[in-house]
């Protein structure tokens, strides 16, 4: 097993937040300021184009680390954040730009792309998953659930169709192309997120997907707005939702 190693430390507003590497994968871990005994853990898959310290990861996990006392795990997707990217990278990102600036249908590379980063990803989390359950304030034993948006829902579905540590999962509307098949092999408590005017992922599409989920208790959010206008509000949903399903008890979130 890689180990995994601390490499900055800060504490603000009652949260530590600790830089950390895992081979060359870096991640950061979010953690209660002060608190007794272990915690529930939670993954949190970023979008694409962005990275581990992205404002909807750090915004997210502010909730749940003083809302809830979990920690708050994020590691940067391949080519993104502070990996470098490569010349797969370099050509999919500039053939993605390029149909976006002609205006033509960007559904098709950036579910290629997705699908590539996915599978260089999940073996990644399952490696960082392994880690930071050696950490006594975490363990191997106890509950652990997983954020995706975008980009972190086309890694999160495959990740939670194989990894049964995985017992709850929120996920933000992506492409289901590639993810219907192992969308039917989940069958944890799922929140799913849906904006109905979204003008990349069609209505059509994001209810596939939600249909495809196995599971017996799964909500879908549906929200009025286009792809980015997801409400800050399902940030506090997701909260209370892992404060169900991984056990403990929500408190208000700061301002």
């Amino acid at each position: 097993m890689q180990t995994l190693q601390f490499t900055a430390e800060s504490s603000s507003d009652g949260m530590i937040e600790r830089d950390f590497t895992l081979g060359d994968v870096p991640g950061v871990l979010w953690s209660p300021a002060s608190g007794a005994g272990r915690a529930p853990l939670v993954l949190m898959g970023h979008g694409g184009g962005t990275h581990k310290k992205h404002p909807a990861m750090a915004g997210r996990a502010q909730r749940l680390v003083t809302g809830c006392g979990f920690h708050v795990a994020v590691i940067d997707a391949p080519g993104h954040g502070d990996r470098p990217r490569t010349a797969y990278d370099e050509q999919e990102i500039a053939e993605l730009r390029r149909a976006q600036a002609a205006g033509e249908p960007e559904r098709q590379i950036v579910v290629r792309y997705n699908a590539r980063l996915a599978e260089l990803a999940v073996p990644e989390w399952q490696a960082t998953l392994d880690a930071l359950q050696e950490l006594p304030e975490i363990g191997a034993d106890g509950p652990v659930g997983y954020v995706g948006i975008g980009l972190g829902t086309a890694i999160g579905v495959p990740l939670v169709a194989i990894e049964a540590r995985i017992t709850a999962a929120v996920f933000v509307c992506t492409w289901p192309d590639v993810l219907l098949e192992k969308a039917q092999r989940i069958t944890v408590p799922i929140e799913f997120d849906l904006q109905w005017d979204d003008e990349r992922i069609s209505r059509e599409a994001g209810l596939a997907l939600f249909d495809a989920f196995a599971s017996k208790e799964k909500t879908m959010h549906a929200n009025a707005g286009r792809h980015m206008e997801l409400p800050r509000f399902e940030a506090d949903s997701a909260t209370r939702f892992f404060a169900r399903h991984l056990g403990r008890t929500t408190v208000t979130s700061p301002a």
